[in-house]
C-alpha cells in the first residue's frame, strides 16, 4: 500500500529533479467564435471570429506539464520554420522553458491541431470542427545527427528522460541510442507512444492507454485479468522495468519487474470533462515522480491522481504541483 505523505514527499523533491523531454512537439490552436447565422450555400454555422488561443500540444504538453509542476525540463526536438512553430517556441520561452536544444528544420511543417469552438459570448464554447497540419520530417538531412547530439548531452544533466512519439518522425530507435552512453544507471527513461512502443527495447518504462495495448497484443483486452497479462508481456518483449497501462474511467494497470501487477482505480469521478492530451500529463507526472526519488509505484499513484485532475479541465491543461498536493492530502481525511 503506498503511504499518502511518501507521496507529498516526492512531490515537495519536484523543484530539484531534472528532466529531458524528447519527442513530437505540437501546437494546439483554438479558434474561438460565436454563432451569427446558418450560411445559405449549406446546413452550416457561420461563426464571429473572437479569439484564438495557441497551447503546447503533443510532447511539448508533457513538456509544459513538467515545467508546471516545478521540474527543471529540458526539451529536445523538433519544429518547423513557419509561423506554428515560432508560436509555439514562444509559448515556450514564455514559461521560462530552455528551448535552445529544439532544431528547426526548414522542410517540415510544425504539426498543428485546429480546433474551432463555437458558442454563445457567455456560454463555454463546443468544439464544431478539428483539421490537422501534419507532416514528416525529411529522411535526409543533418537533423537527426543534430538531434541525438542535443539529446546525449541533455541526458547528462538529467534525473529521469520522457519519450513522447506521436509518429511525427522525430523519435527513432537509433537517436534513442544516443542516450545509452551518456545517462547513469539510475536514470529512468519512459515512452508514450502512438502504436510503436514495441519498436523501443531497453526502455525502462512505458505507458500505453488500452487501445495500443490492445495493438500490441492483437486482440480486445476485455478484463483487469487480460490487462494485466498484456501489460506483463509488453513489459517483457522491452526488457523494461515497468509497464503502466492507462484504461481511462477504469483506472491504470502497472507491471513491474519482480512485482505481481497491480490495478489502481480510477481518482475522483469517471465522468470526465476532457481527455485532450491526459495521457500527456500522466507521463509528465510519471518522470517527474521518477526524477525526484519516487518508485515506479509511487510514480504510478501520483500520475493516476493527476490523470484524474487533468479531465476535469477544458482543453490541452495541465497539473500543477499544489493542485498534486491538495488531492493527495484529501486521501488522509478521514
Amino acid at each position: 500500500m503506498i503511504d499518502p505523505q511518501g507521496l507529498l514527499n516526492v512531490i515537495e523533491h519536484f523543484p530539484g529533479a531534472r528532466a529531458v523531454l524528447y519527442g513530437d512537439l505540437v501546437l494546439d490552436r483554438f479558434i474561438l467564435g460565436t454563432p451569427k447565422r446558418i450560411s445559405r450555400e449549406a446546413p452550416v454555422i457561420i461563426l464571429r471570429h473572437e479569439r484564438q488561443e495557441d497551447v503546447a500540444g503533443g510532447g511539448a504538453n508533457a513538456l509544459a506539464n513538467l515545467a508546471s509542476l516545478g521540474v527543471r525540463v529540458q526539451p529536445v526536438g523538433v519544429v518547423g520554420n513557419d509561423e506554428q512553430g515560432r508560436s509555439l517556441r514562444s509559448l515556450l520561452d514564455r514559461q521560462g522553458i530552455d528551448t535552445t536544444r529544439i532544431i528547426t528544420v526548414s522542410d517540415f511543417q510544425t504539426p498543428t491541431k485546429v480546433r474551432i469552438l463555437g458558442g454563445g459570448a457567455s456560454s463555454l464554447k463546443h468544439q464544431v470542427a478539428r483539421y490537422d497540419i501534419e507532416d514528416q520530417l525529411p529522411a535526409d538531412g543533418n537533423w537527426t545527427t543534430l538531434l541525438a547530439e542535443n539529446l546525449g548531452a541533455a541526458a547528462l544533466e538529467a534525473d529521469a528522460i520522457a519519450v513522447s512519439d506521436y509518429g511525427y518522425g522525430a523519435v527513432t530507435a537509433d537517436i534513442l541510442s544516443a542516450i545509452e552512453g551518456s545517462r547513469r544507471s539510475a536514470r529512468l527513461t519512459c515512452l508514450d507512444s502512438r502504436y510503436r512502443t514495441g519498436l523501443f527495447p531497453g526502455i525502462d518504462g512505458a505507458t500505453p492507454n488500452l487501445g495500443e495495448l490492445e495493438a500490441w497484443a492483437g486482440k480486445p483486452l476485455k478484463n483487469d485479468e487480460a490487462v494485466s497479462e498484456a501489460a506483463e508481456g509488453l513489459r517483457q518483449t522491452l526488457g523494461a522495468r515497468f509497464v503502466l497501462a492507462t484504461r481511462g474511467n477504469r483506472g491504470m494497470t502497472l507491471a513491474e519487474i519482480d512485482q505481481p501487477p497491480v490495478h489502481i482505480p480510477v481518482f475522483g469521478t469517471d465522468e470526465v470533462a476532457d481527455v485532450t492530451g491526459a495521457g500527456d500529463t500522466v507521463l509528465a507526472v510519471l518522470v517527474a515522480s521518477l526524477a525526484a526519488g519516487a518508485t515506479p509505484g509511487e510514480a504510478a499513484v501520483l500520475a493516476n491522481i493527476a490523470g484524474g485532475l487533468v479531465v476535469m479541465k477544458l482543453g490541452t491543461a495541465t497539473v500543477n504541483a499544489d493542485e498534486l498536493s491538495r488531492a493527495v492530502r484529501s486521501l488522509l481525511s478521514p
